[in-house]
């Protein structure tokens, strides 16, 4: 792997199978008693976070503590990014304090770049969410997560994603993995809240959710981003519903094996009815369960050692 996760271009399948099976080591952890490892004895894992977040943010210093990292959380509120410290300033003072790693997100899409290329911090940088760009460490849980449903393989899976494509850094993290990892990839969206370039992508699309379910091994729902439209993209929360909503009718044109995922925080009504976000089917929280045991693996190998884990380690 590289020093830096910062896309998840950055991956060859050799990395990304690497990451998630490791992560599958690690998640034995989870069924002892003292769910610890001091690999990263000694090291500073550092949460920069510019943007509000729950579940990545906690995941991250969960991750990071069970490694037995030291962990510092930096909130863009109530720090001197407030009183307009520069992105610069705020990263020098990190290096300062020896961080060895710095887990970003942020508002402007390609900030972690800055960070990692700029010479400002020489440790690992890993992005936790720029802007629209993406977030890599997202859909590696996505691809772990549905490789434990689908049977360990991902190559020949459909797969299919709803939604707000054009402000999803998801979206966006999840084709290019899938694609590298051998799974068809099919967005469906309204014409408006799909990207300029989408025709770039190693992905197929269309504008018929219907149409696309009946064929697909897992189907992800985005959340509609109305914090960052600036403009009408679709008439109506309704119409939005009606035509790109999964419902209890759509539900029911899933093949029988397949799963519903979201990456969360969700719209319950809107792109989700609670009856299907609640179903047997739904691995929505165990998404966030998964998401633990994934960053531990990225951590791990960026920090502590790019060989598999050792029992005991």
């Amino acid at each position: 792997m590289n020093r830096h996760l910062l896309s998840a271009a950055d991956l060859t399948r050799d990395d990304a199978l690497r990451v998630l099976d490791t992560a599958e080591e690690l998640a034995q952890l989870s069924n002892r008693p003292i769910k610890k490892l001091p690999t990263l004895r000694g090291r500073t894992v550092v949460n920069l976070f510019f943007e509000d977040s729950t579940r990545t943010r906690i995941s991250f210093e969960a991750a990071a503590k069970r490694l037995s990292a030291d962990v510092i959380n930096f909130s863009a509120k109530g720090s001197s990014v407030s009183k307009g410290e520069s992105l610069k300033d705020t990263a020098l003072t990190l290096e300062a304090m020896g961080a060895d790693a710095v887990v970003v997100r942020h508002g402007s899409s390609g900030a972690p770049h800055r960070l990692a290329y700029s010479g400002w911090i020489r440790g690992s940088v890993l992005n936790a969410g720029d802007g629209t760009h993406e977030h890599p460490t997202q859909a590696l849980l996505d691809a772990y997560t549905m490789r434990r449903h689908l049977g360990g393989s991902l190559d020949g899976r459909r797969i299919t994603i709803v939604g707000d494509v054009l402000h999803s850094r998801v979206a966006r993290s999840n084709v290019l993995l899938l694609a590298t990892l051998g799974a068809e990839v099919s967005l469906v969206a309204p014409p408006t809240l799909l990207p300029v370039g989408v025709d770039g992508w190693p992905c197929e699309y269309t504008y018929d959710l219907d149409s696309a379910l009946s064929k697909s091994d897992a189907v992800m729902m985005l959340r509609v981003q109305r914090e960052r439209m600036k403009a009408a993209y679709f008439p109506s929360a309704r119409e939005y519903s009606r035509r790109y909503g999964l419902d209890a009718r759509r539900f029911g044109l899933l093949p029988e094996h397949a799963i519903v995922m979201h990456p969360g925080p969700m719209n319950r009504g809107m792109e989700i009815a609670a009856e299907v976000a609640d179903s047997d089917r739904s691995v929505i929280v165990e998404q966030v369960t998964n998401g633990v045991s994934v960053r531990m693996a990225v951590l791990y190998l960026l920090l502590g050692g790019r060989e598999p884990m050792e029992e005991g380690a």
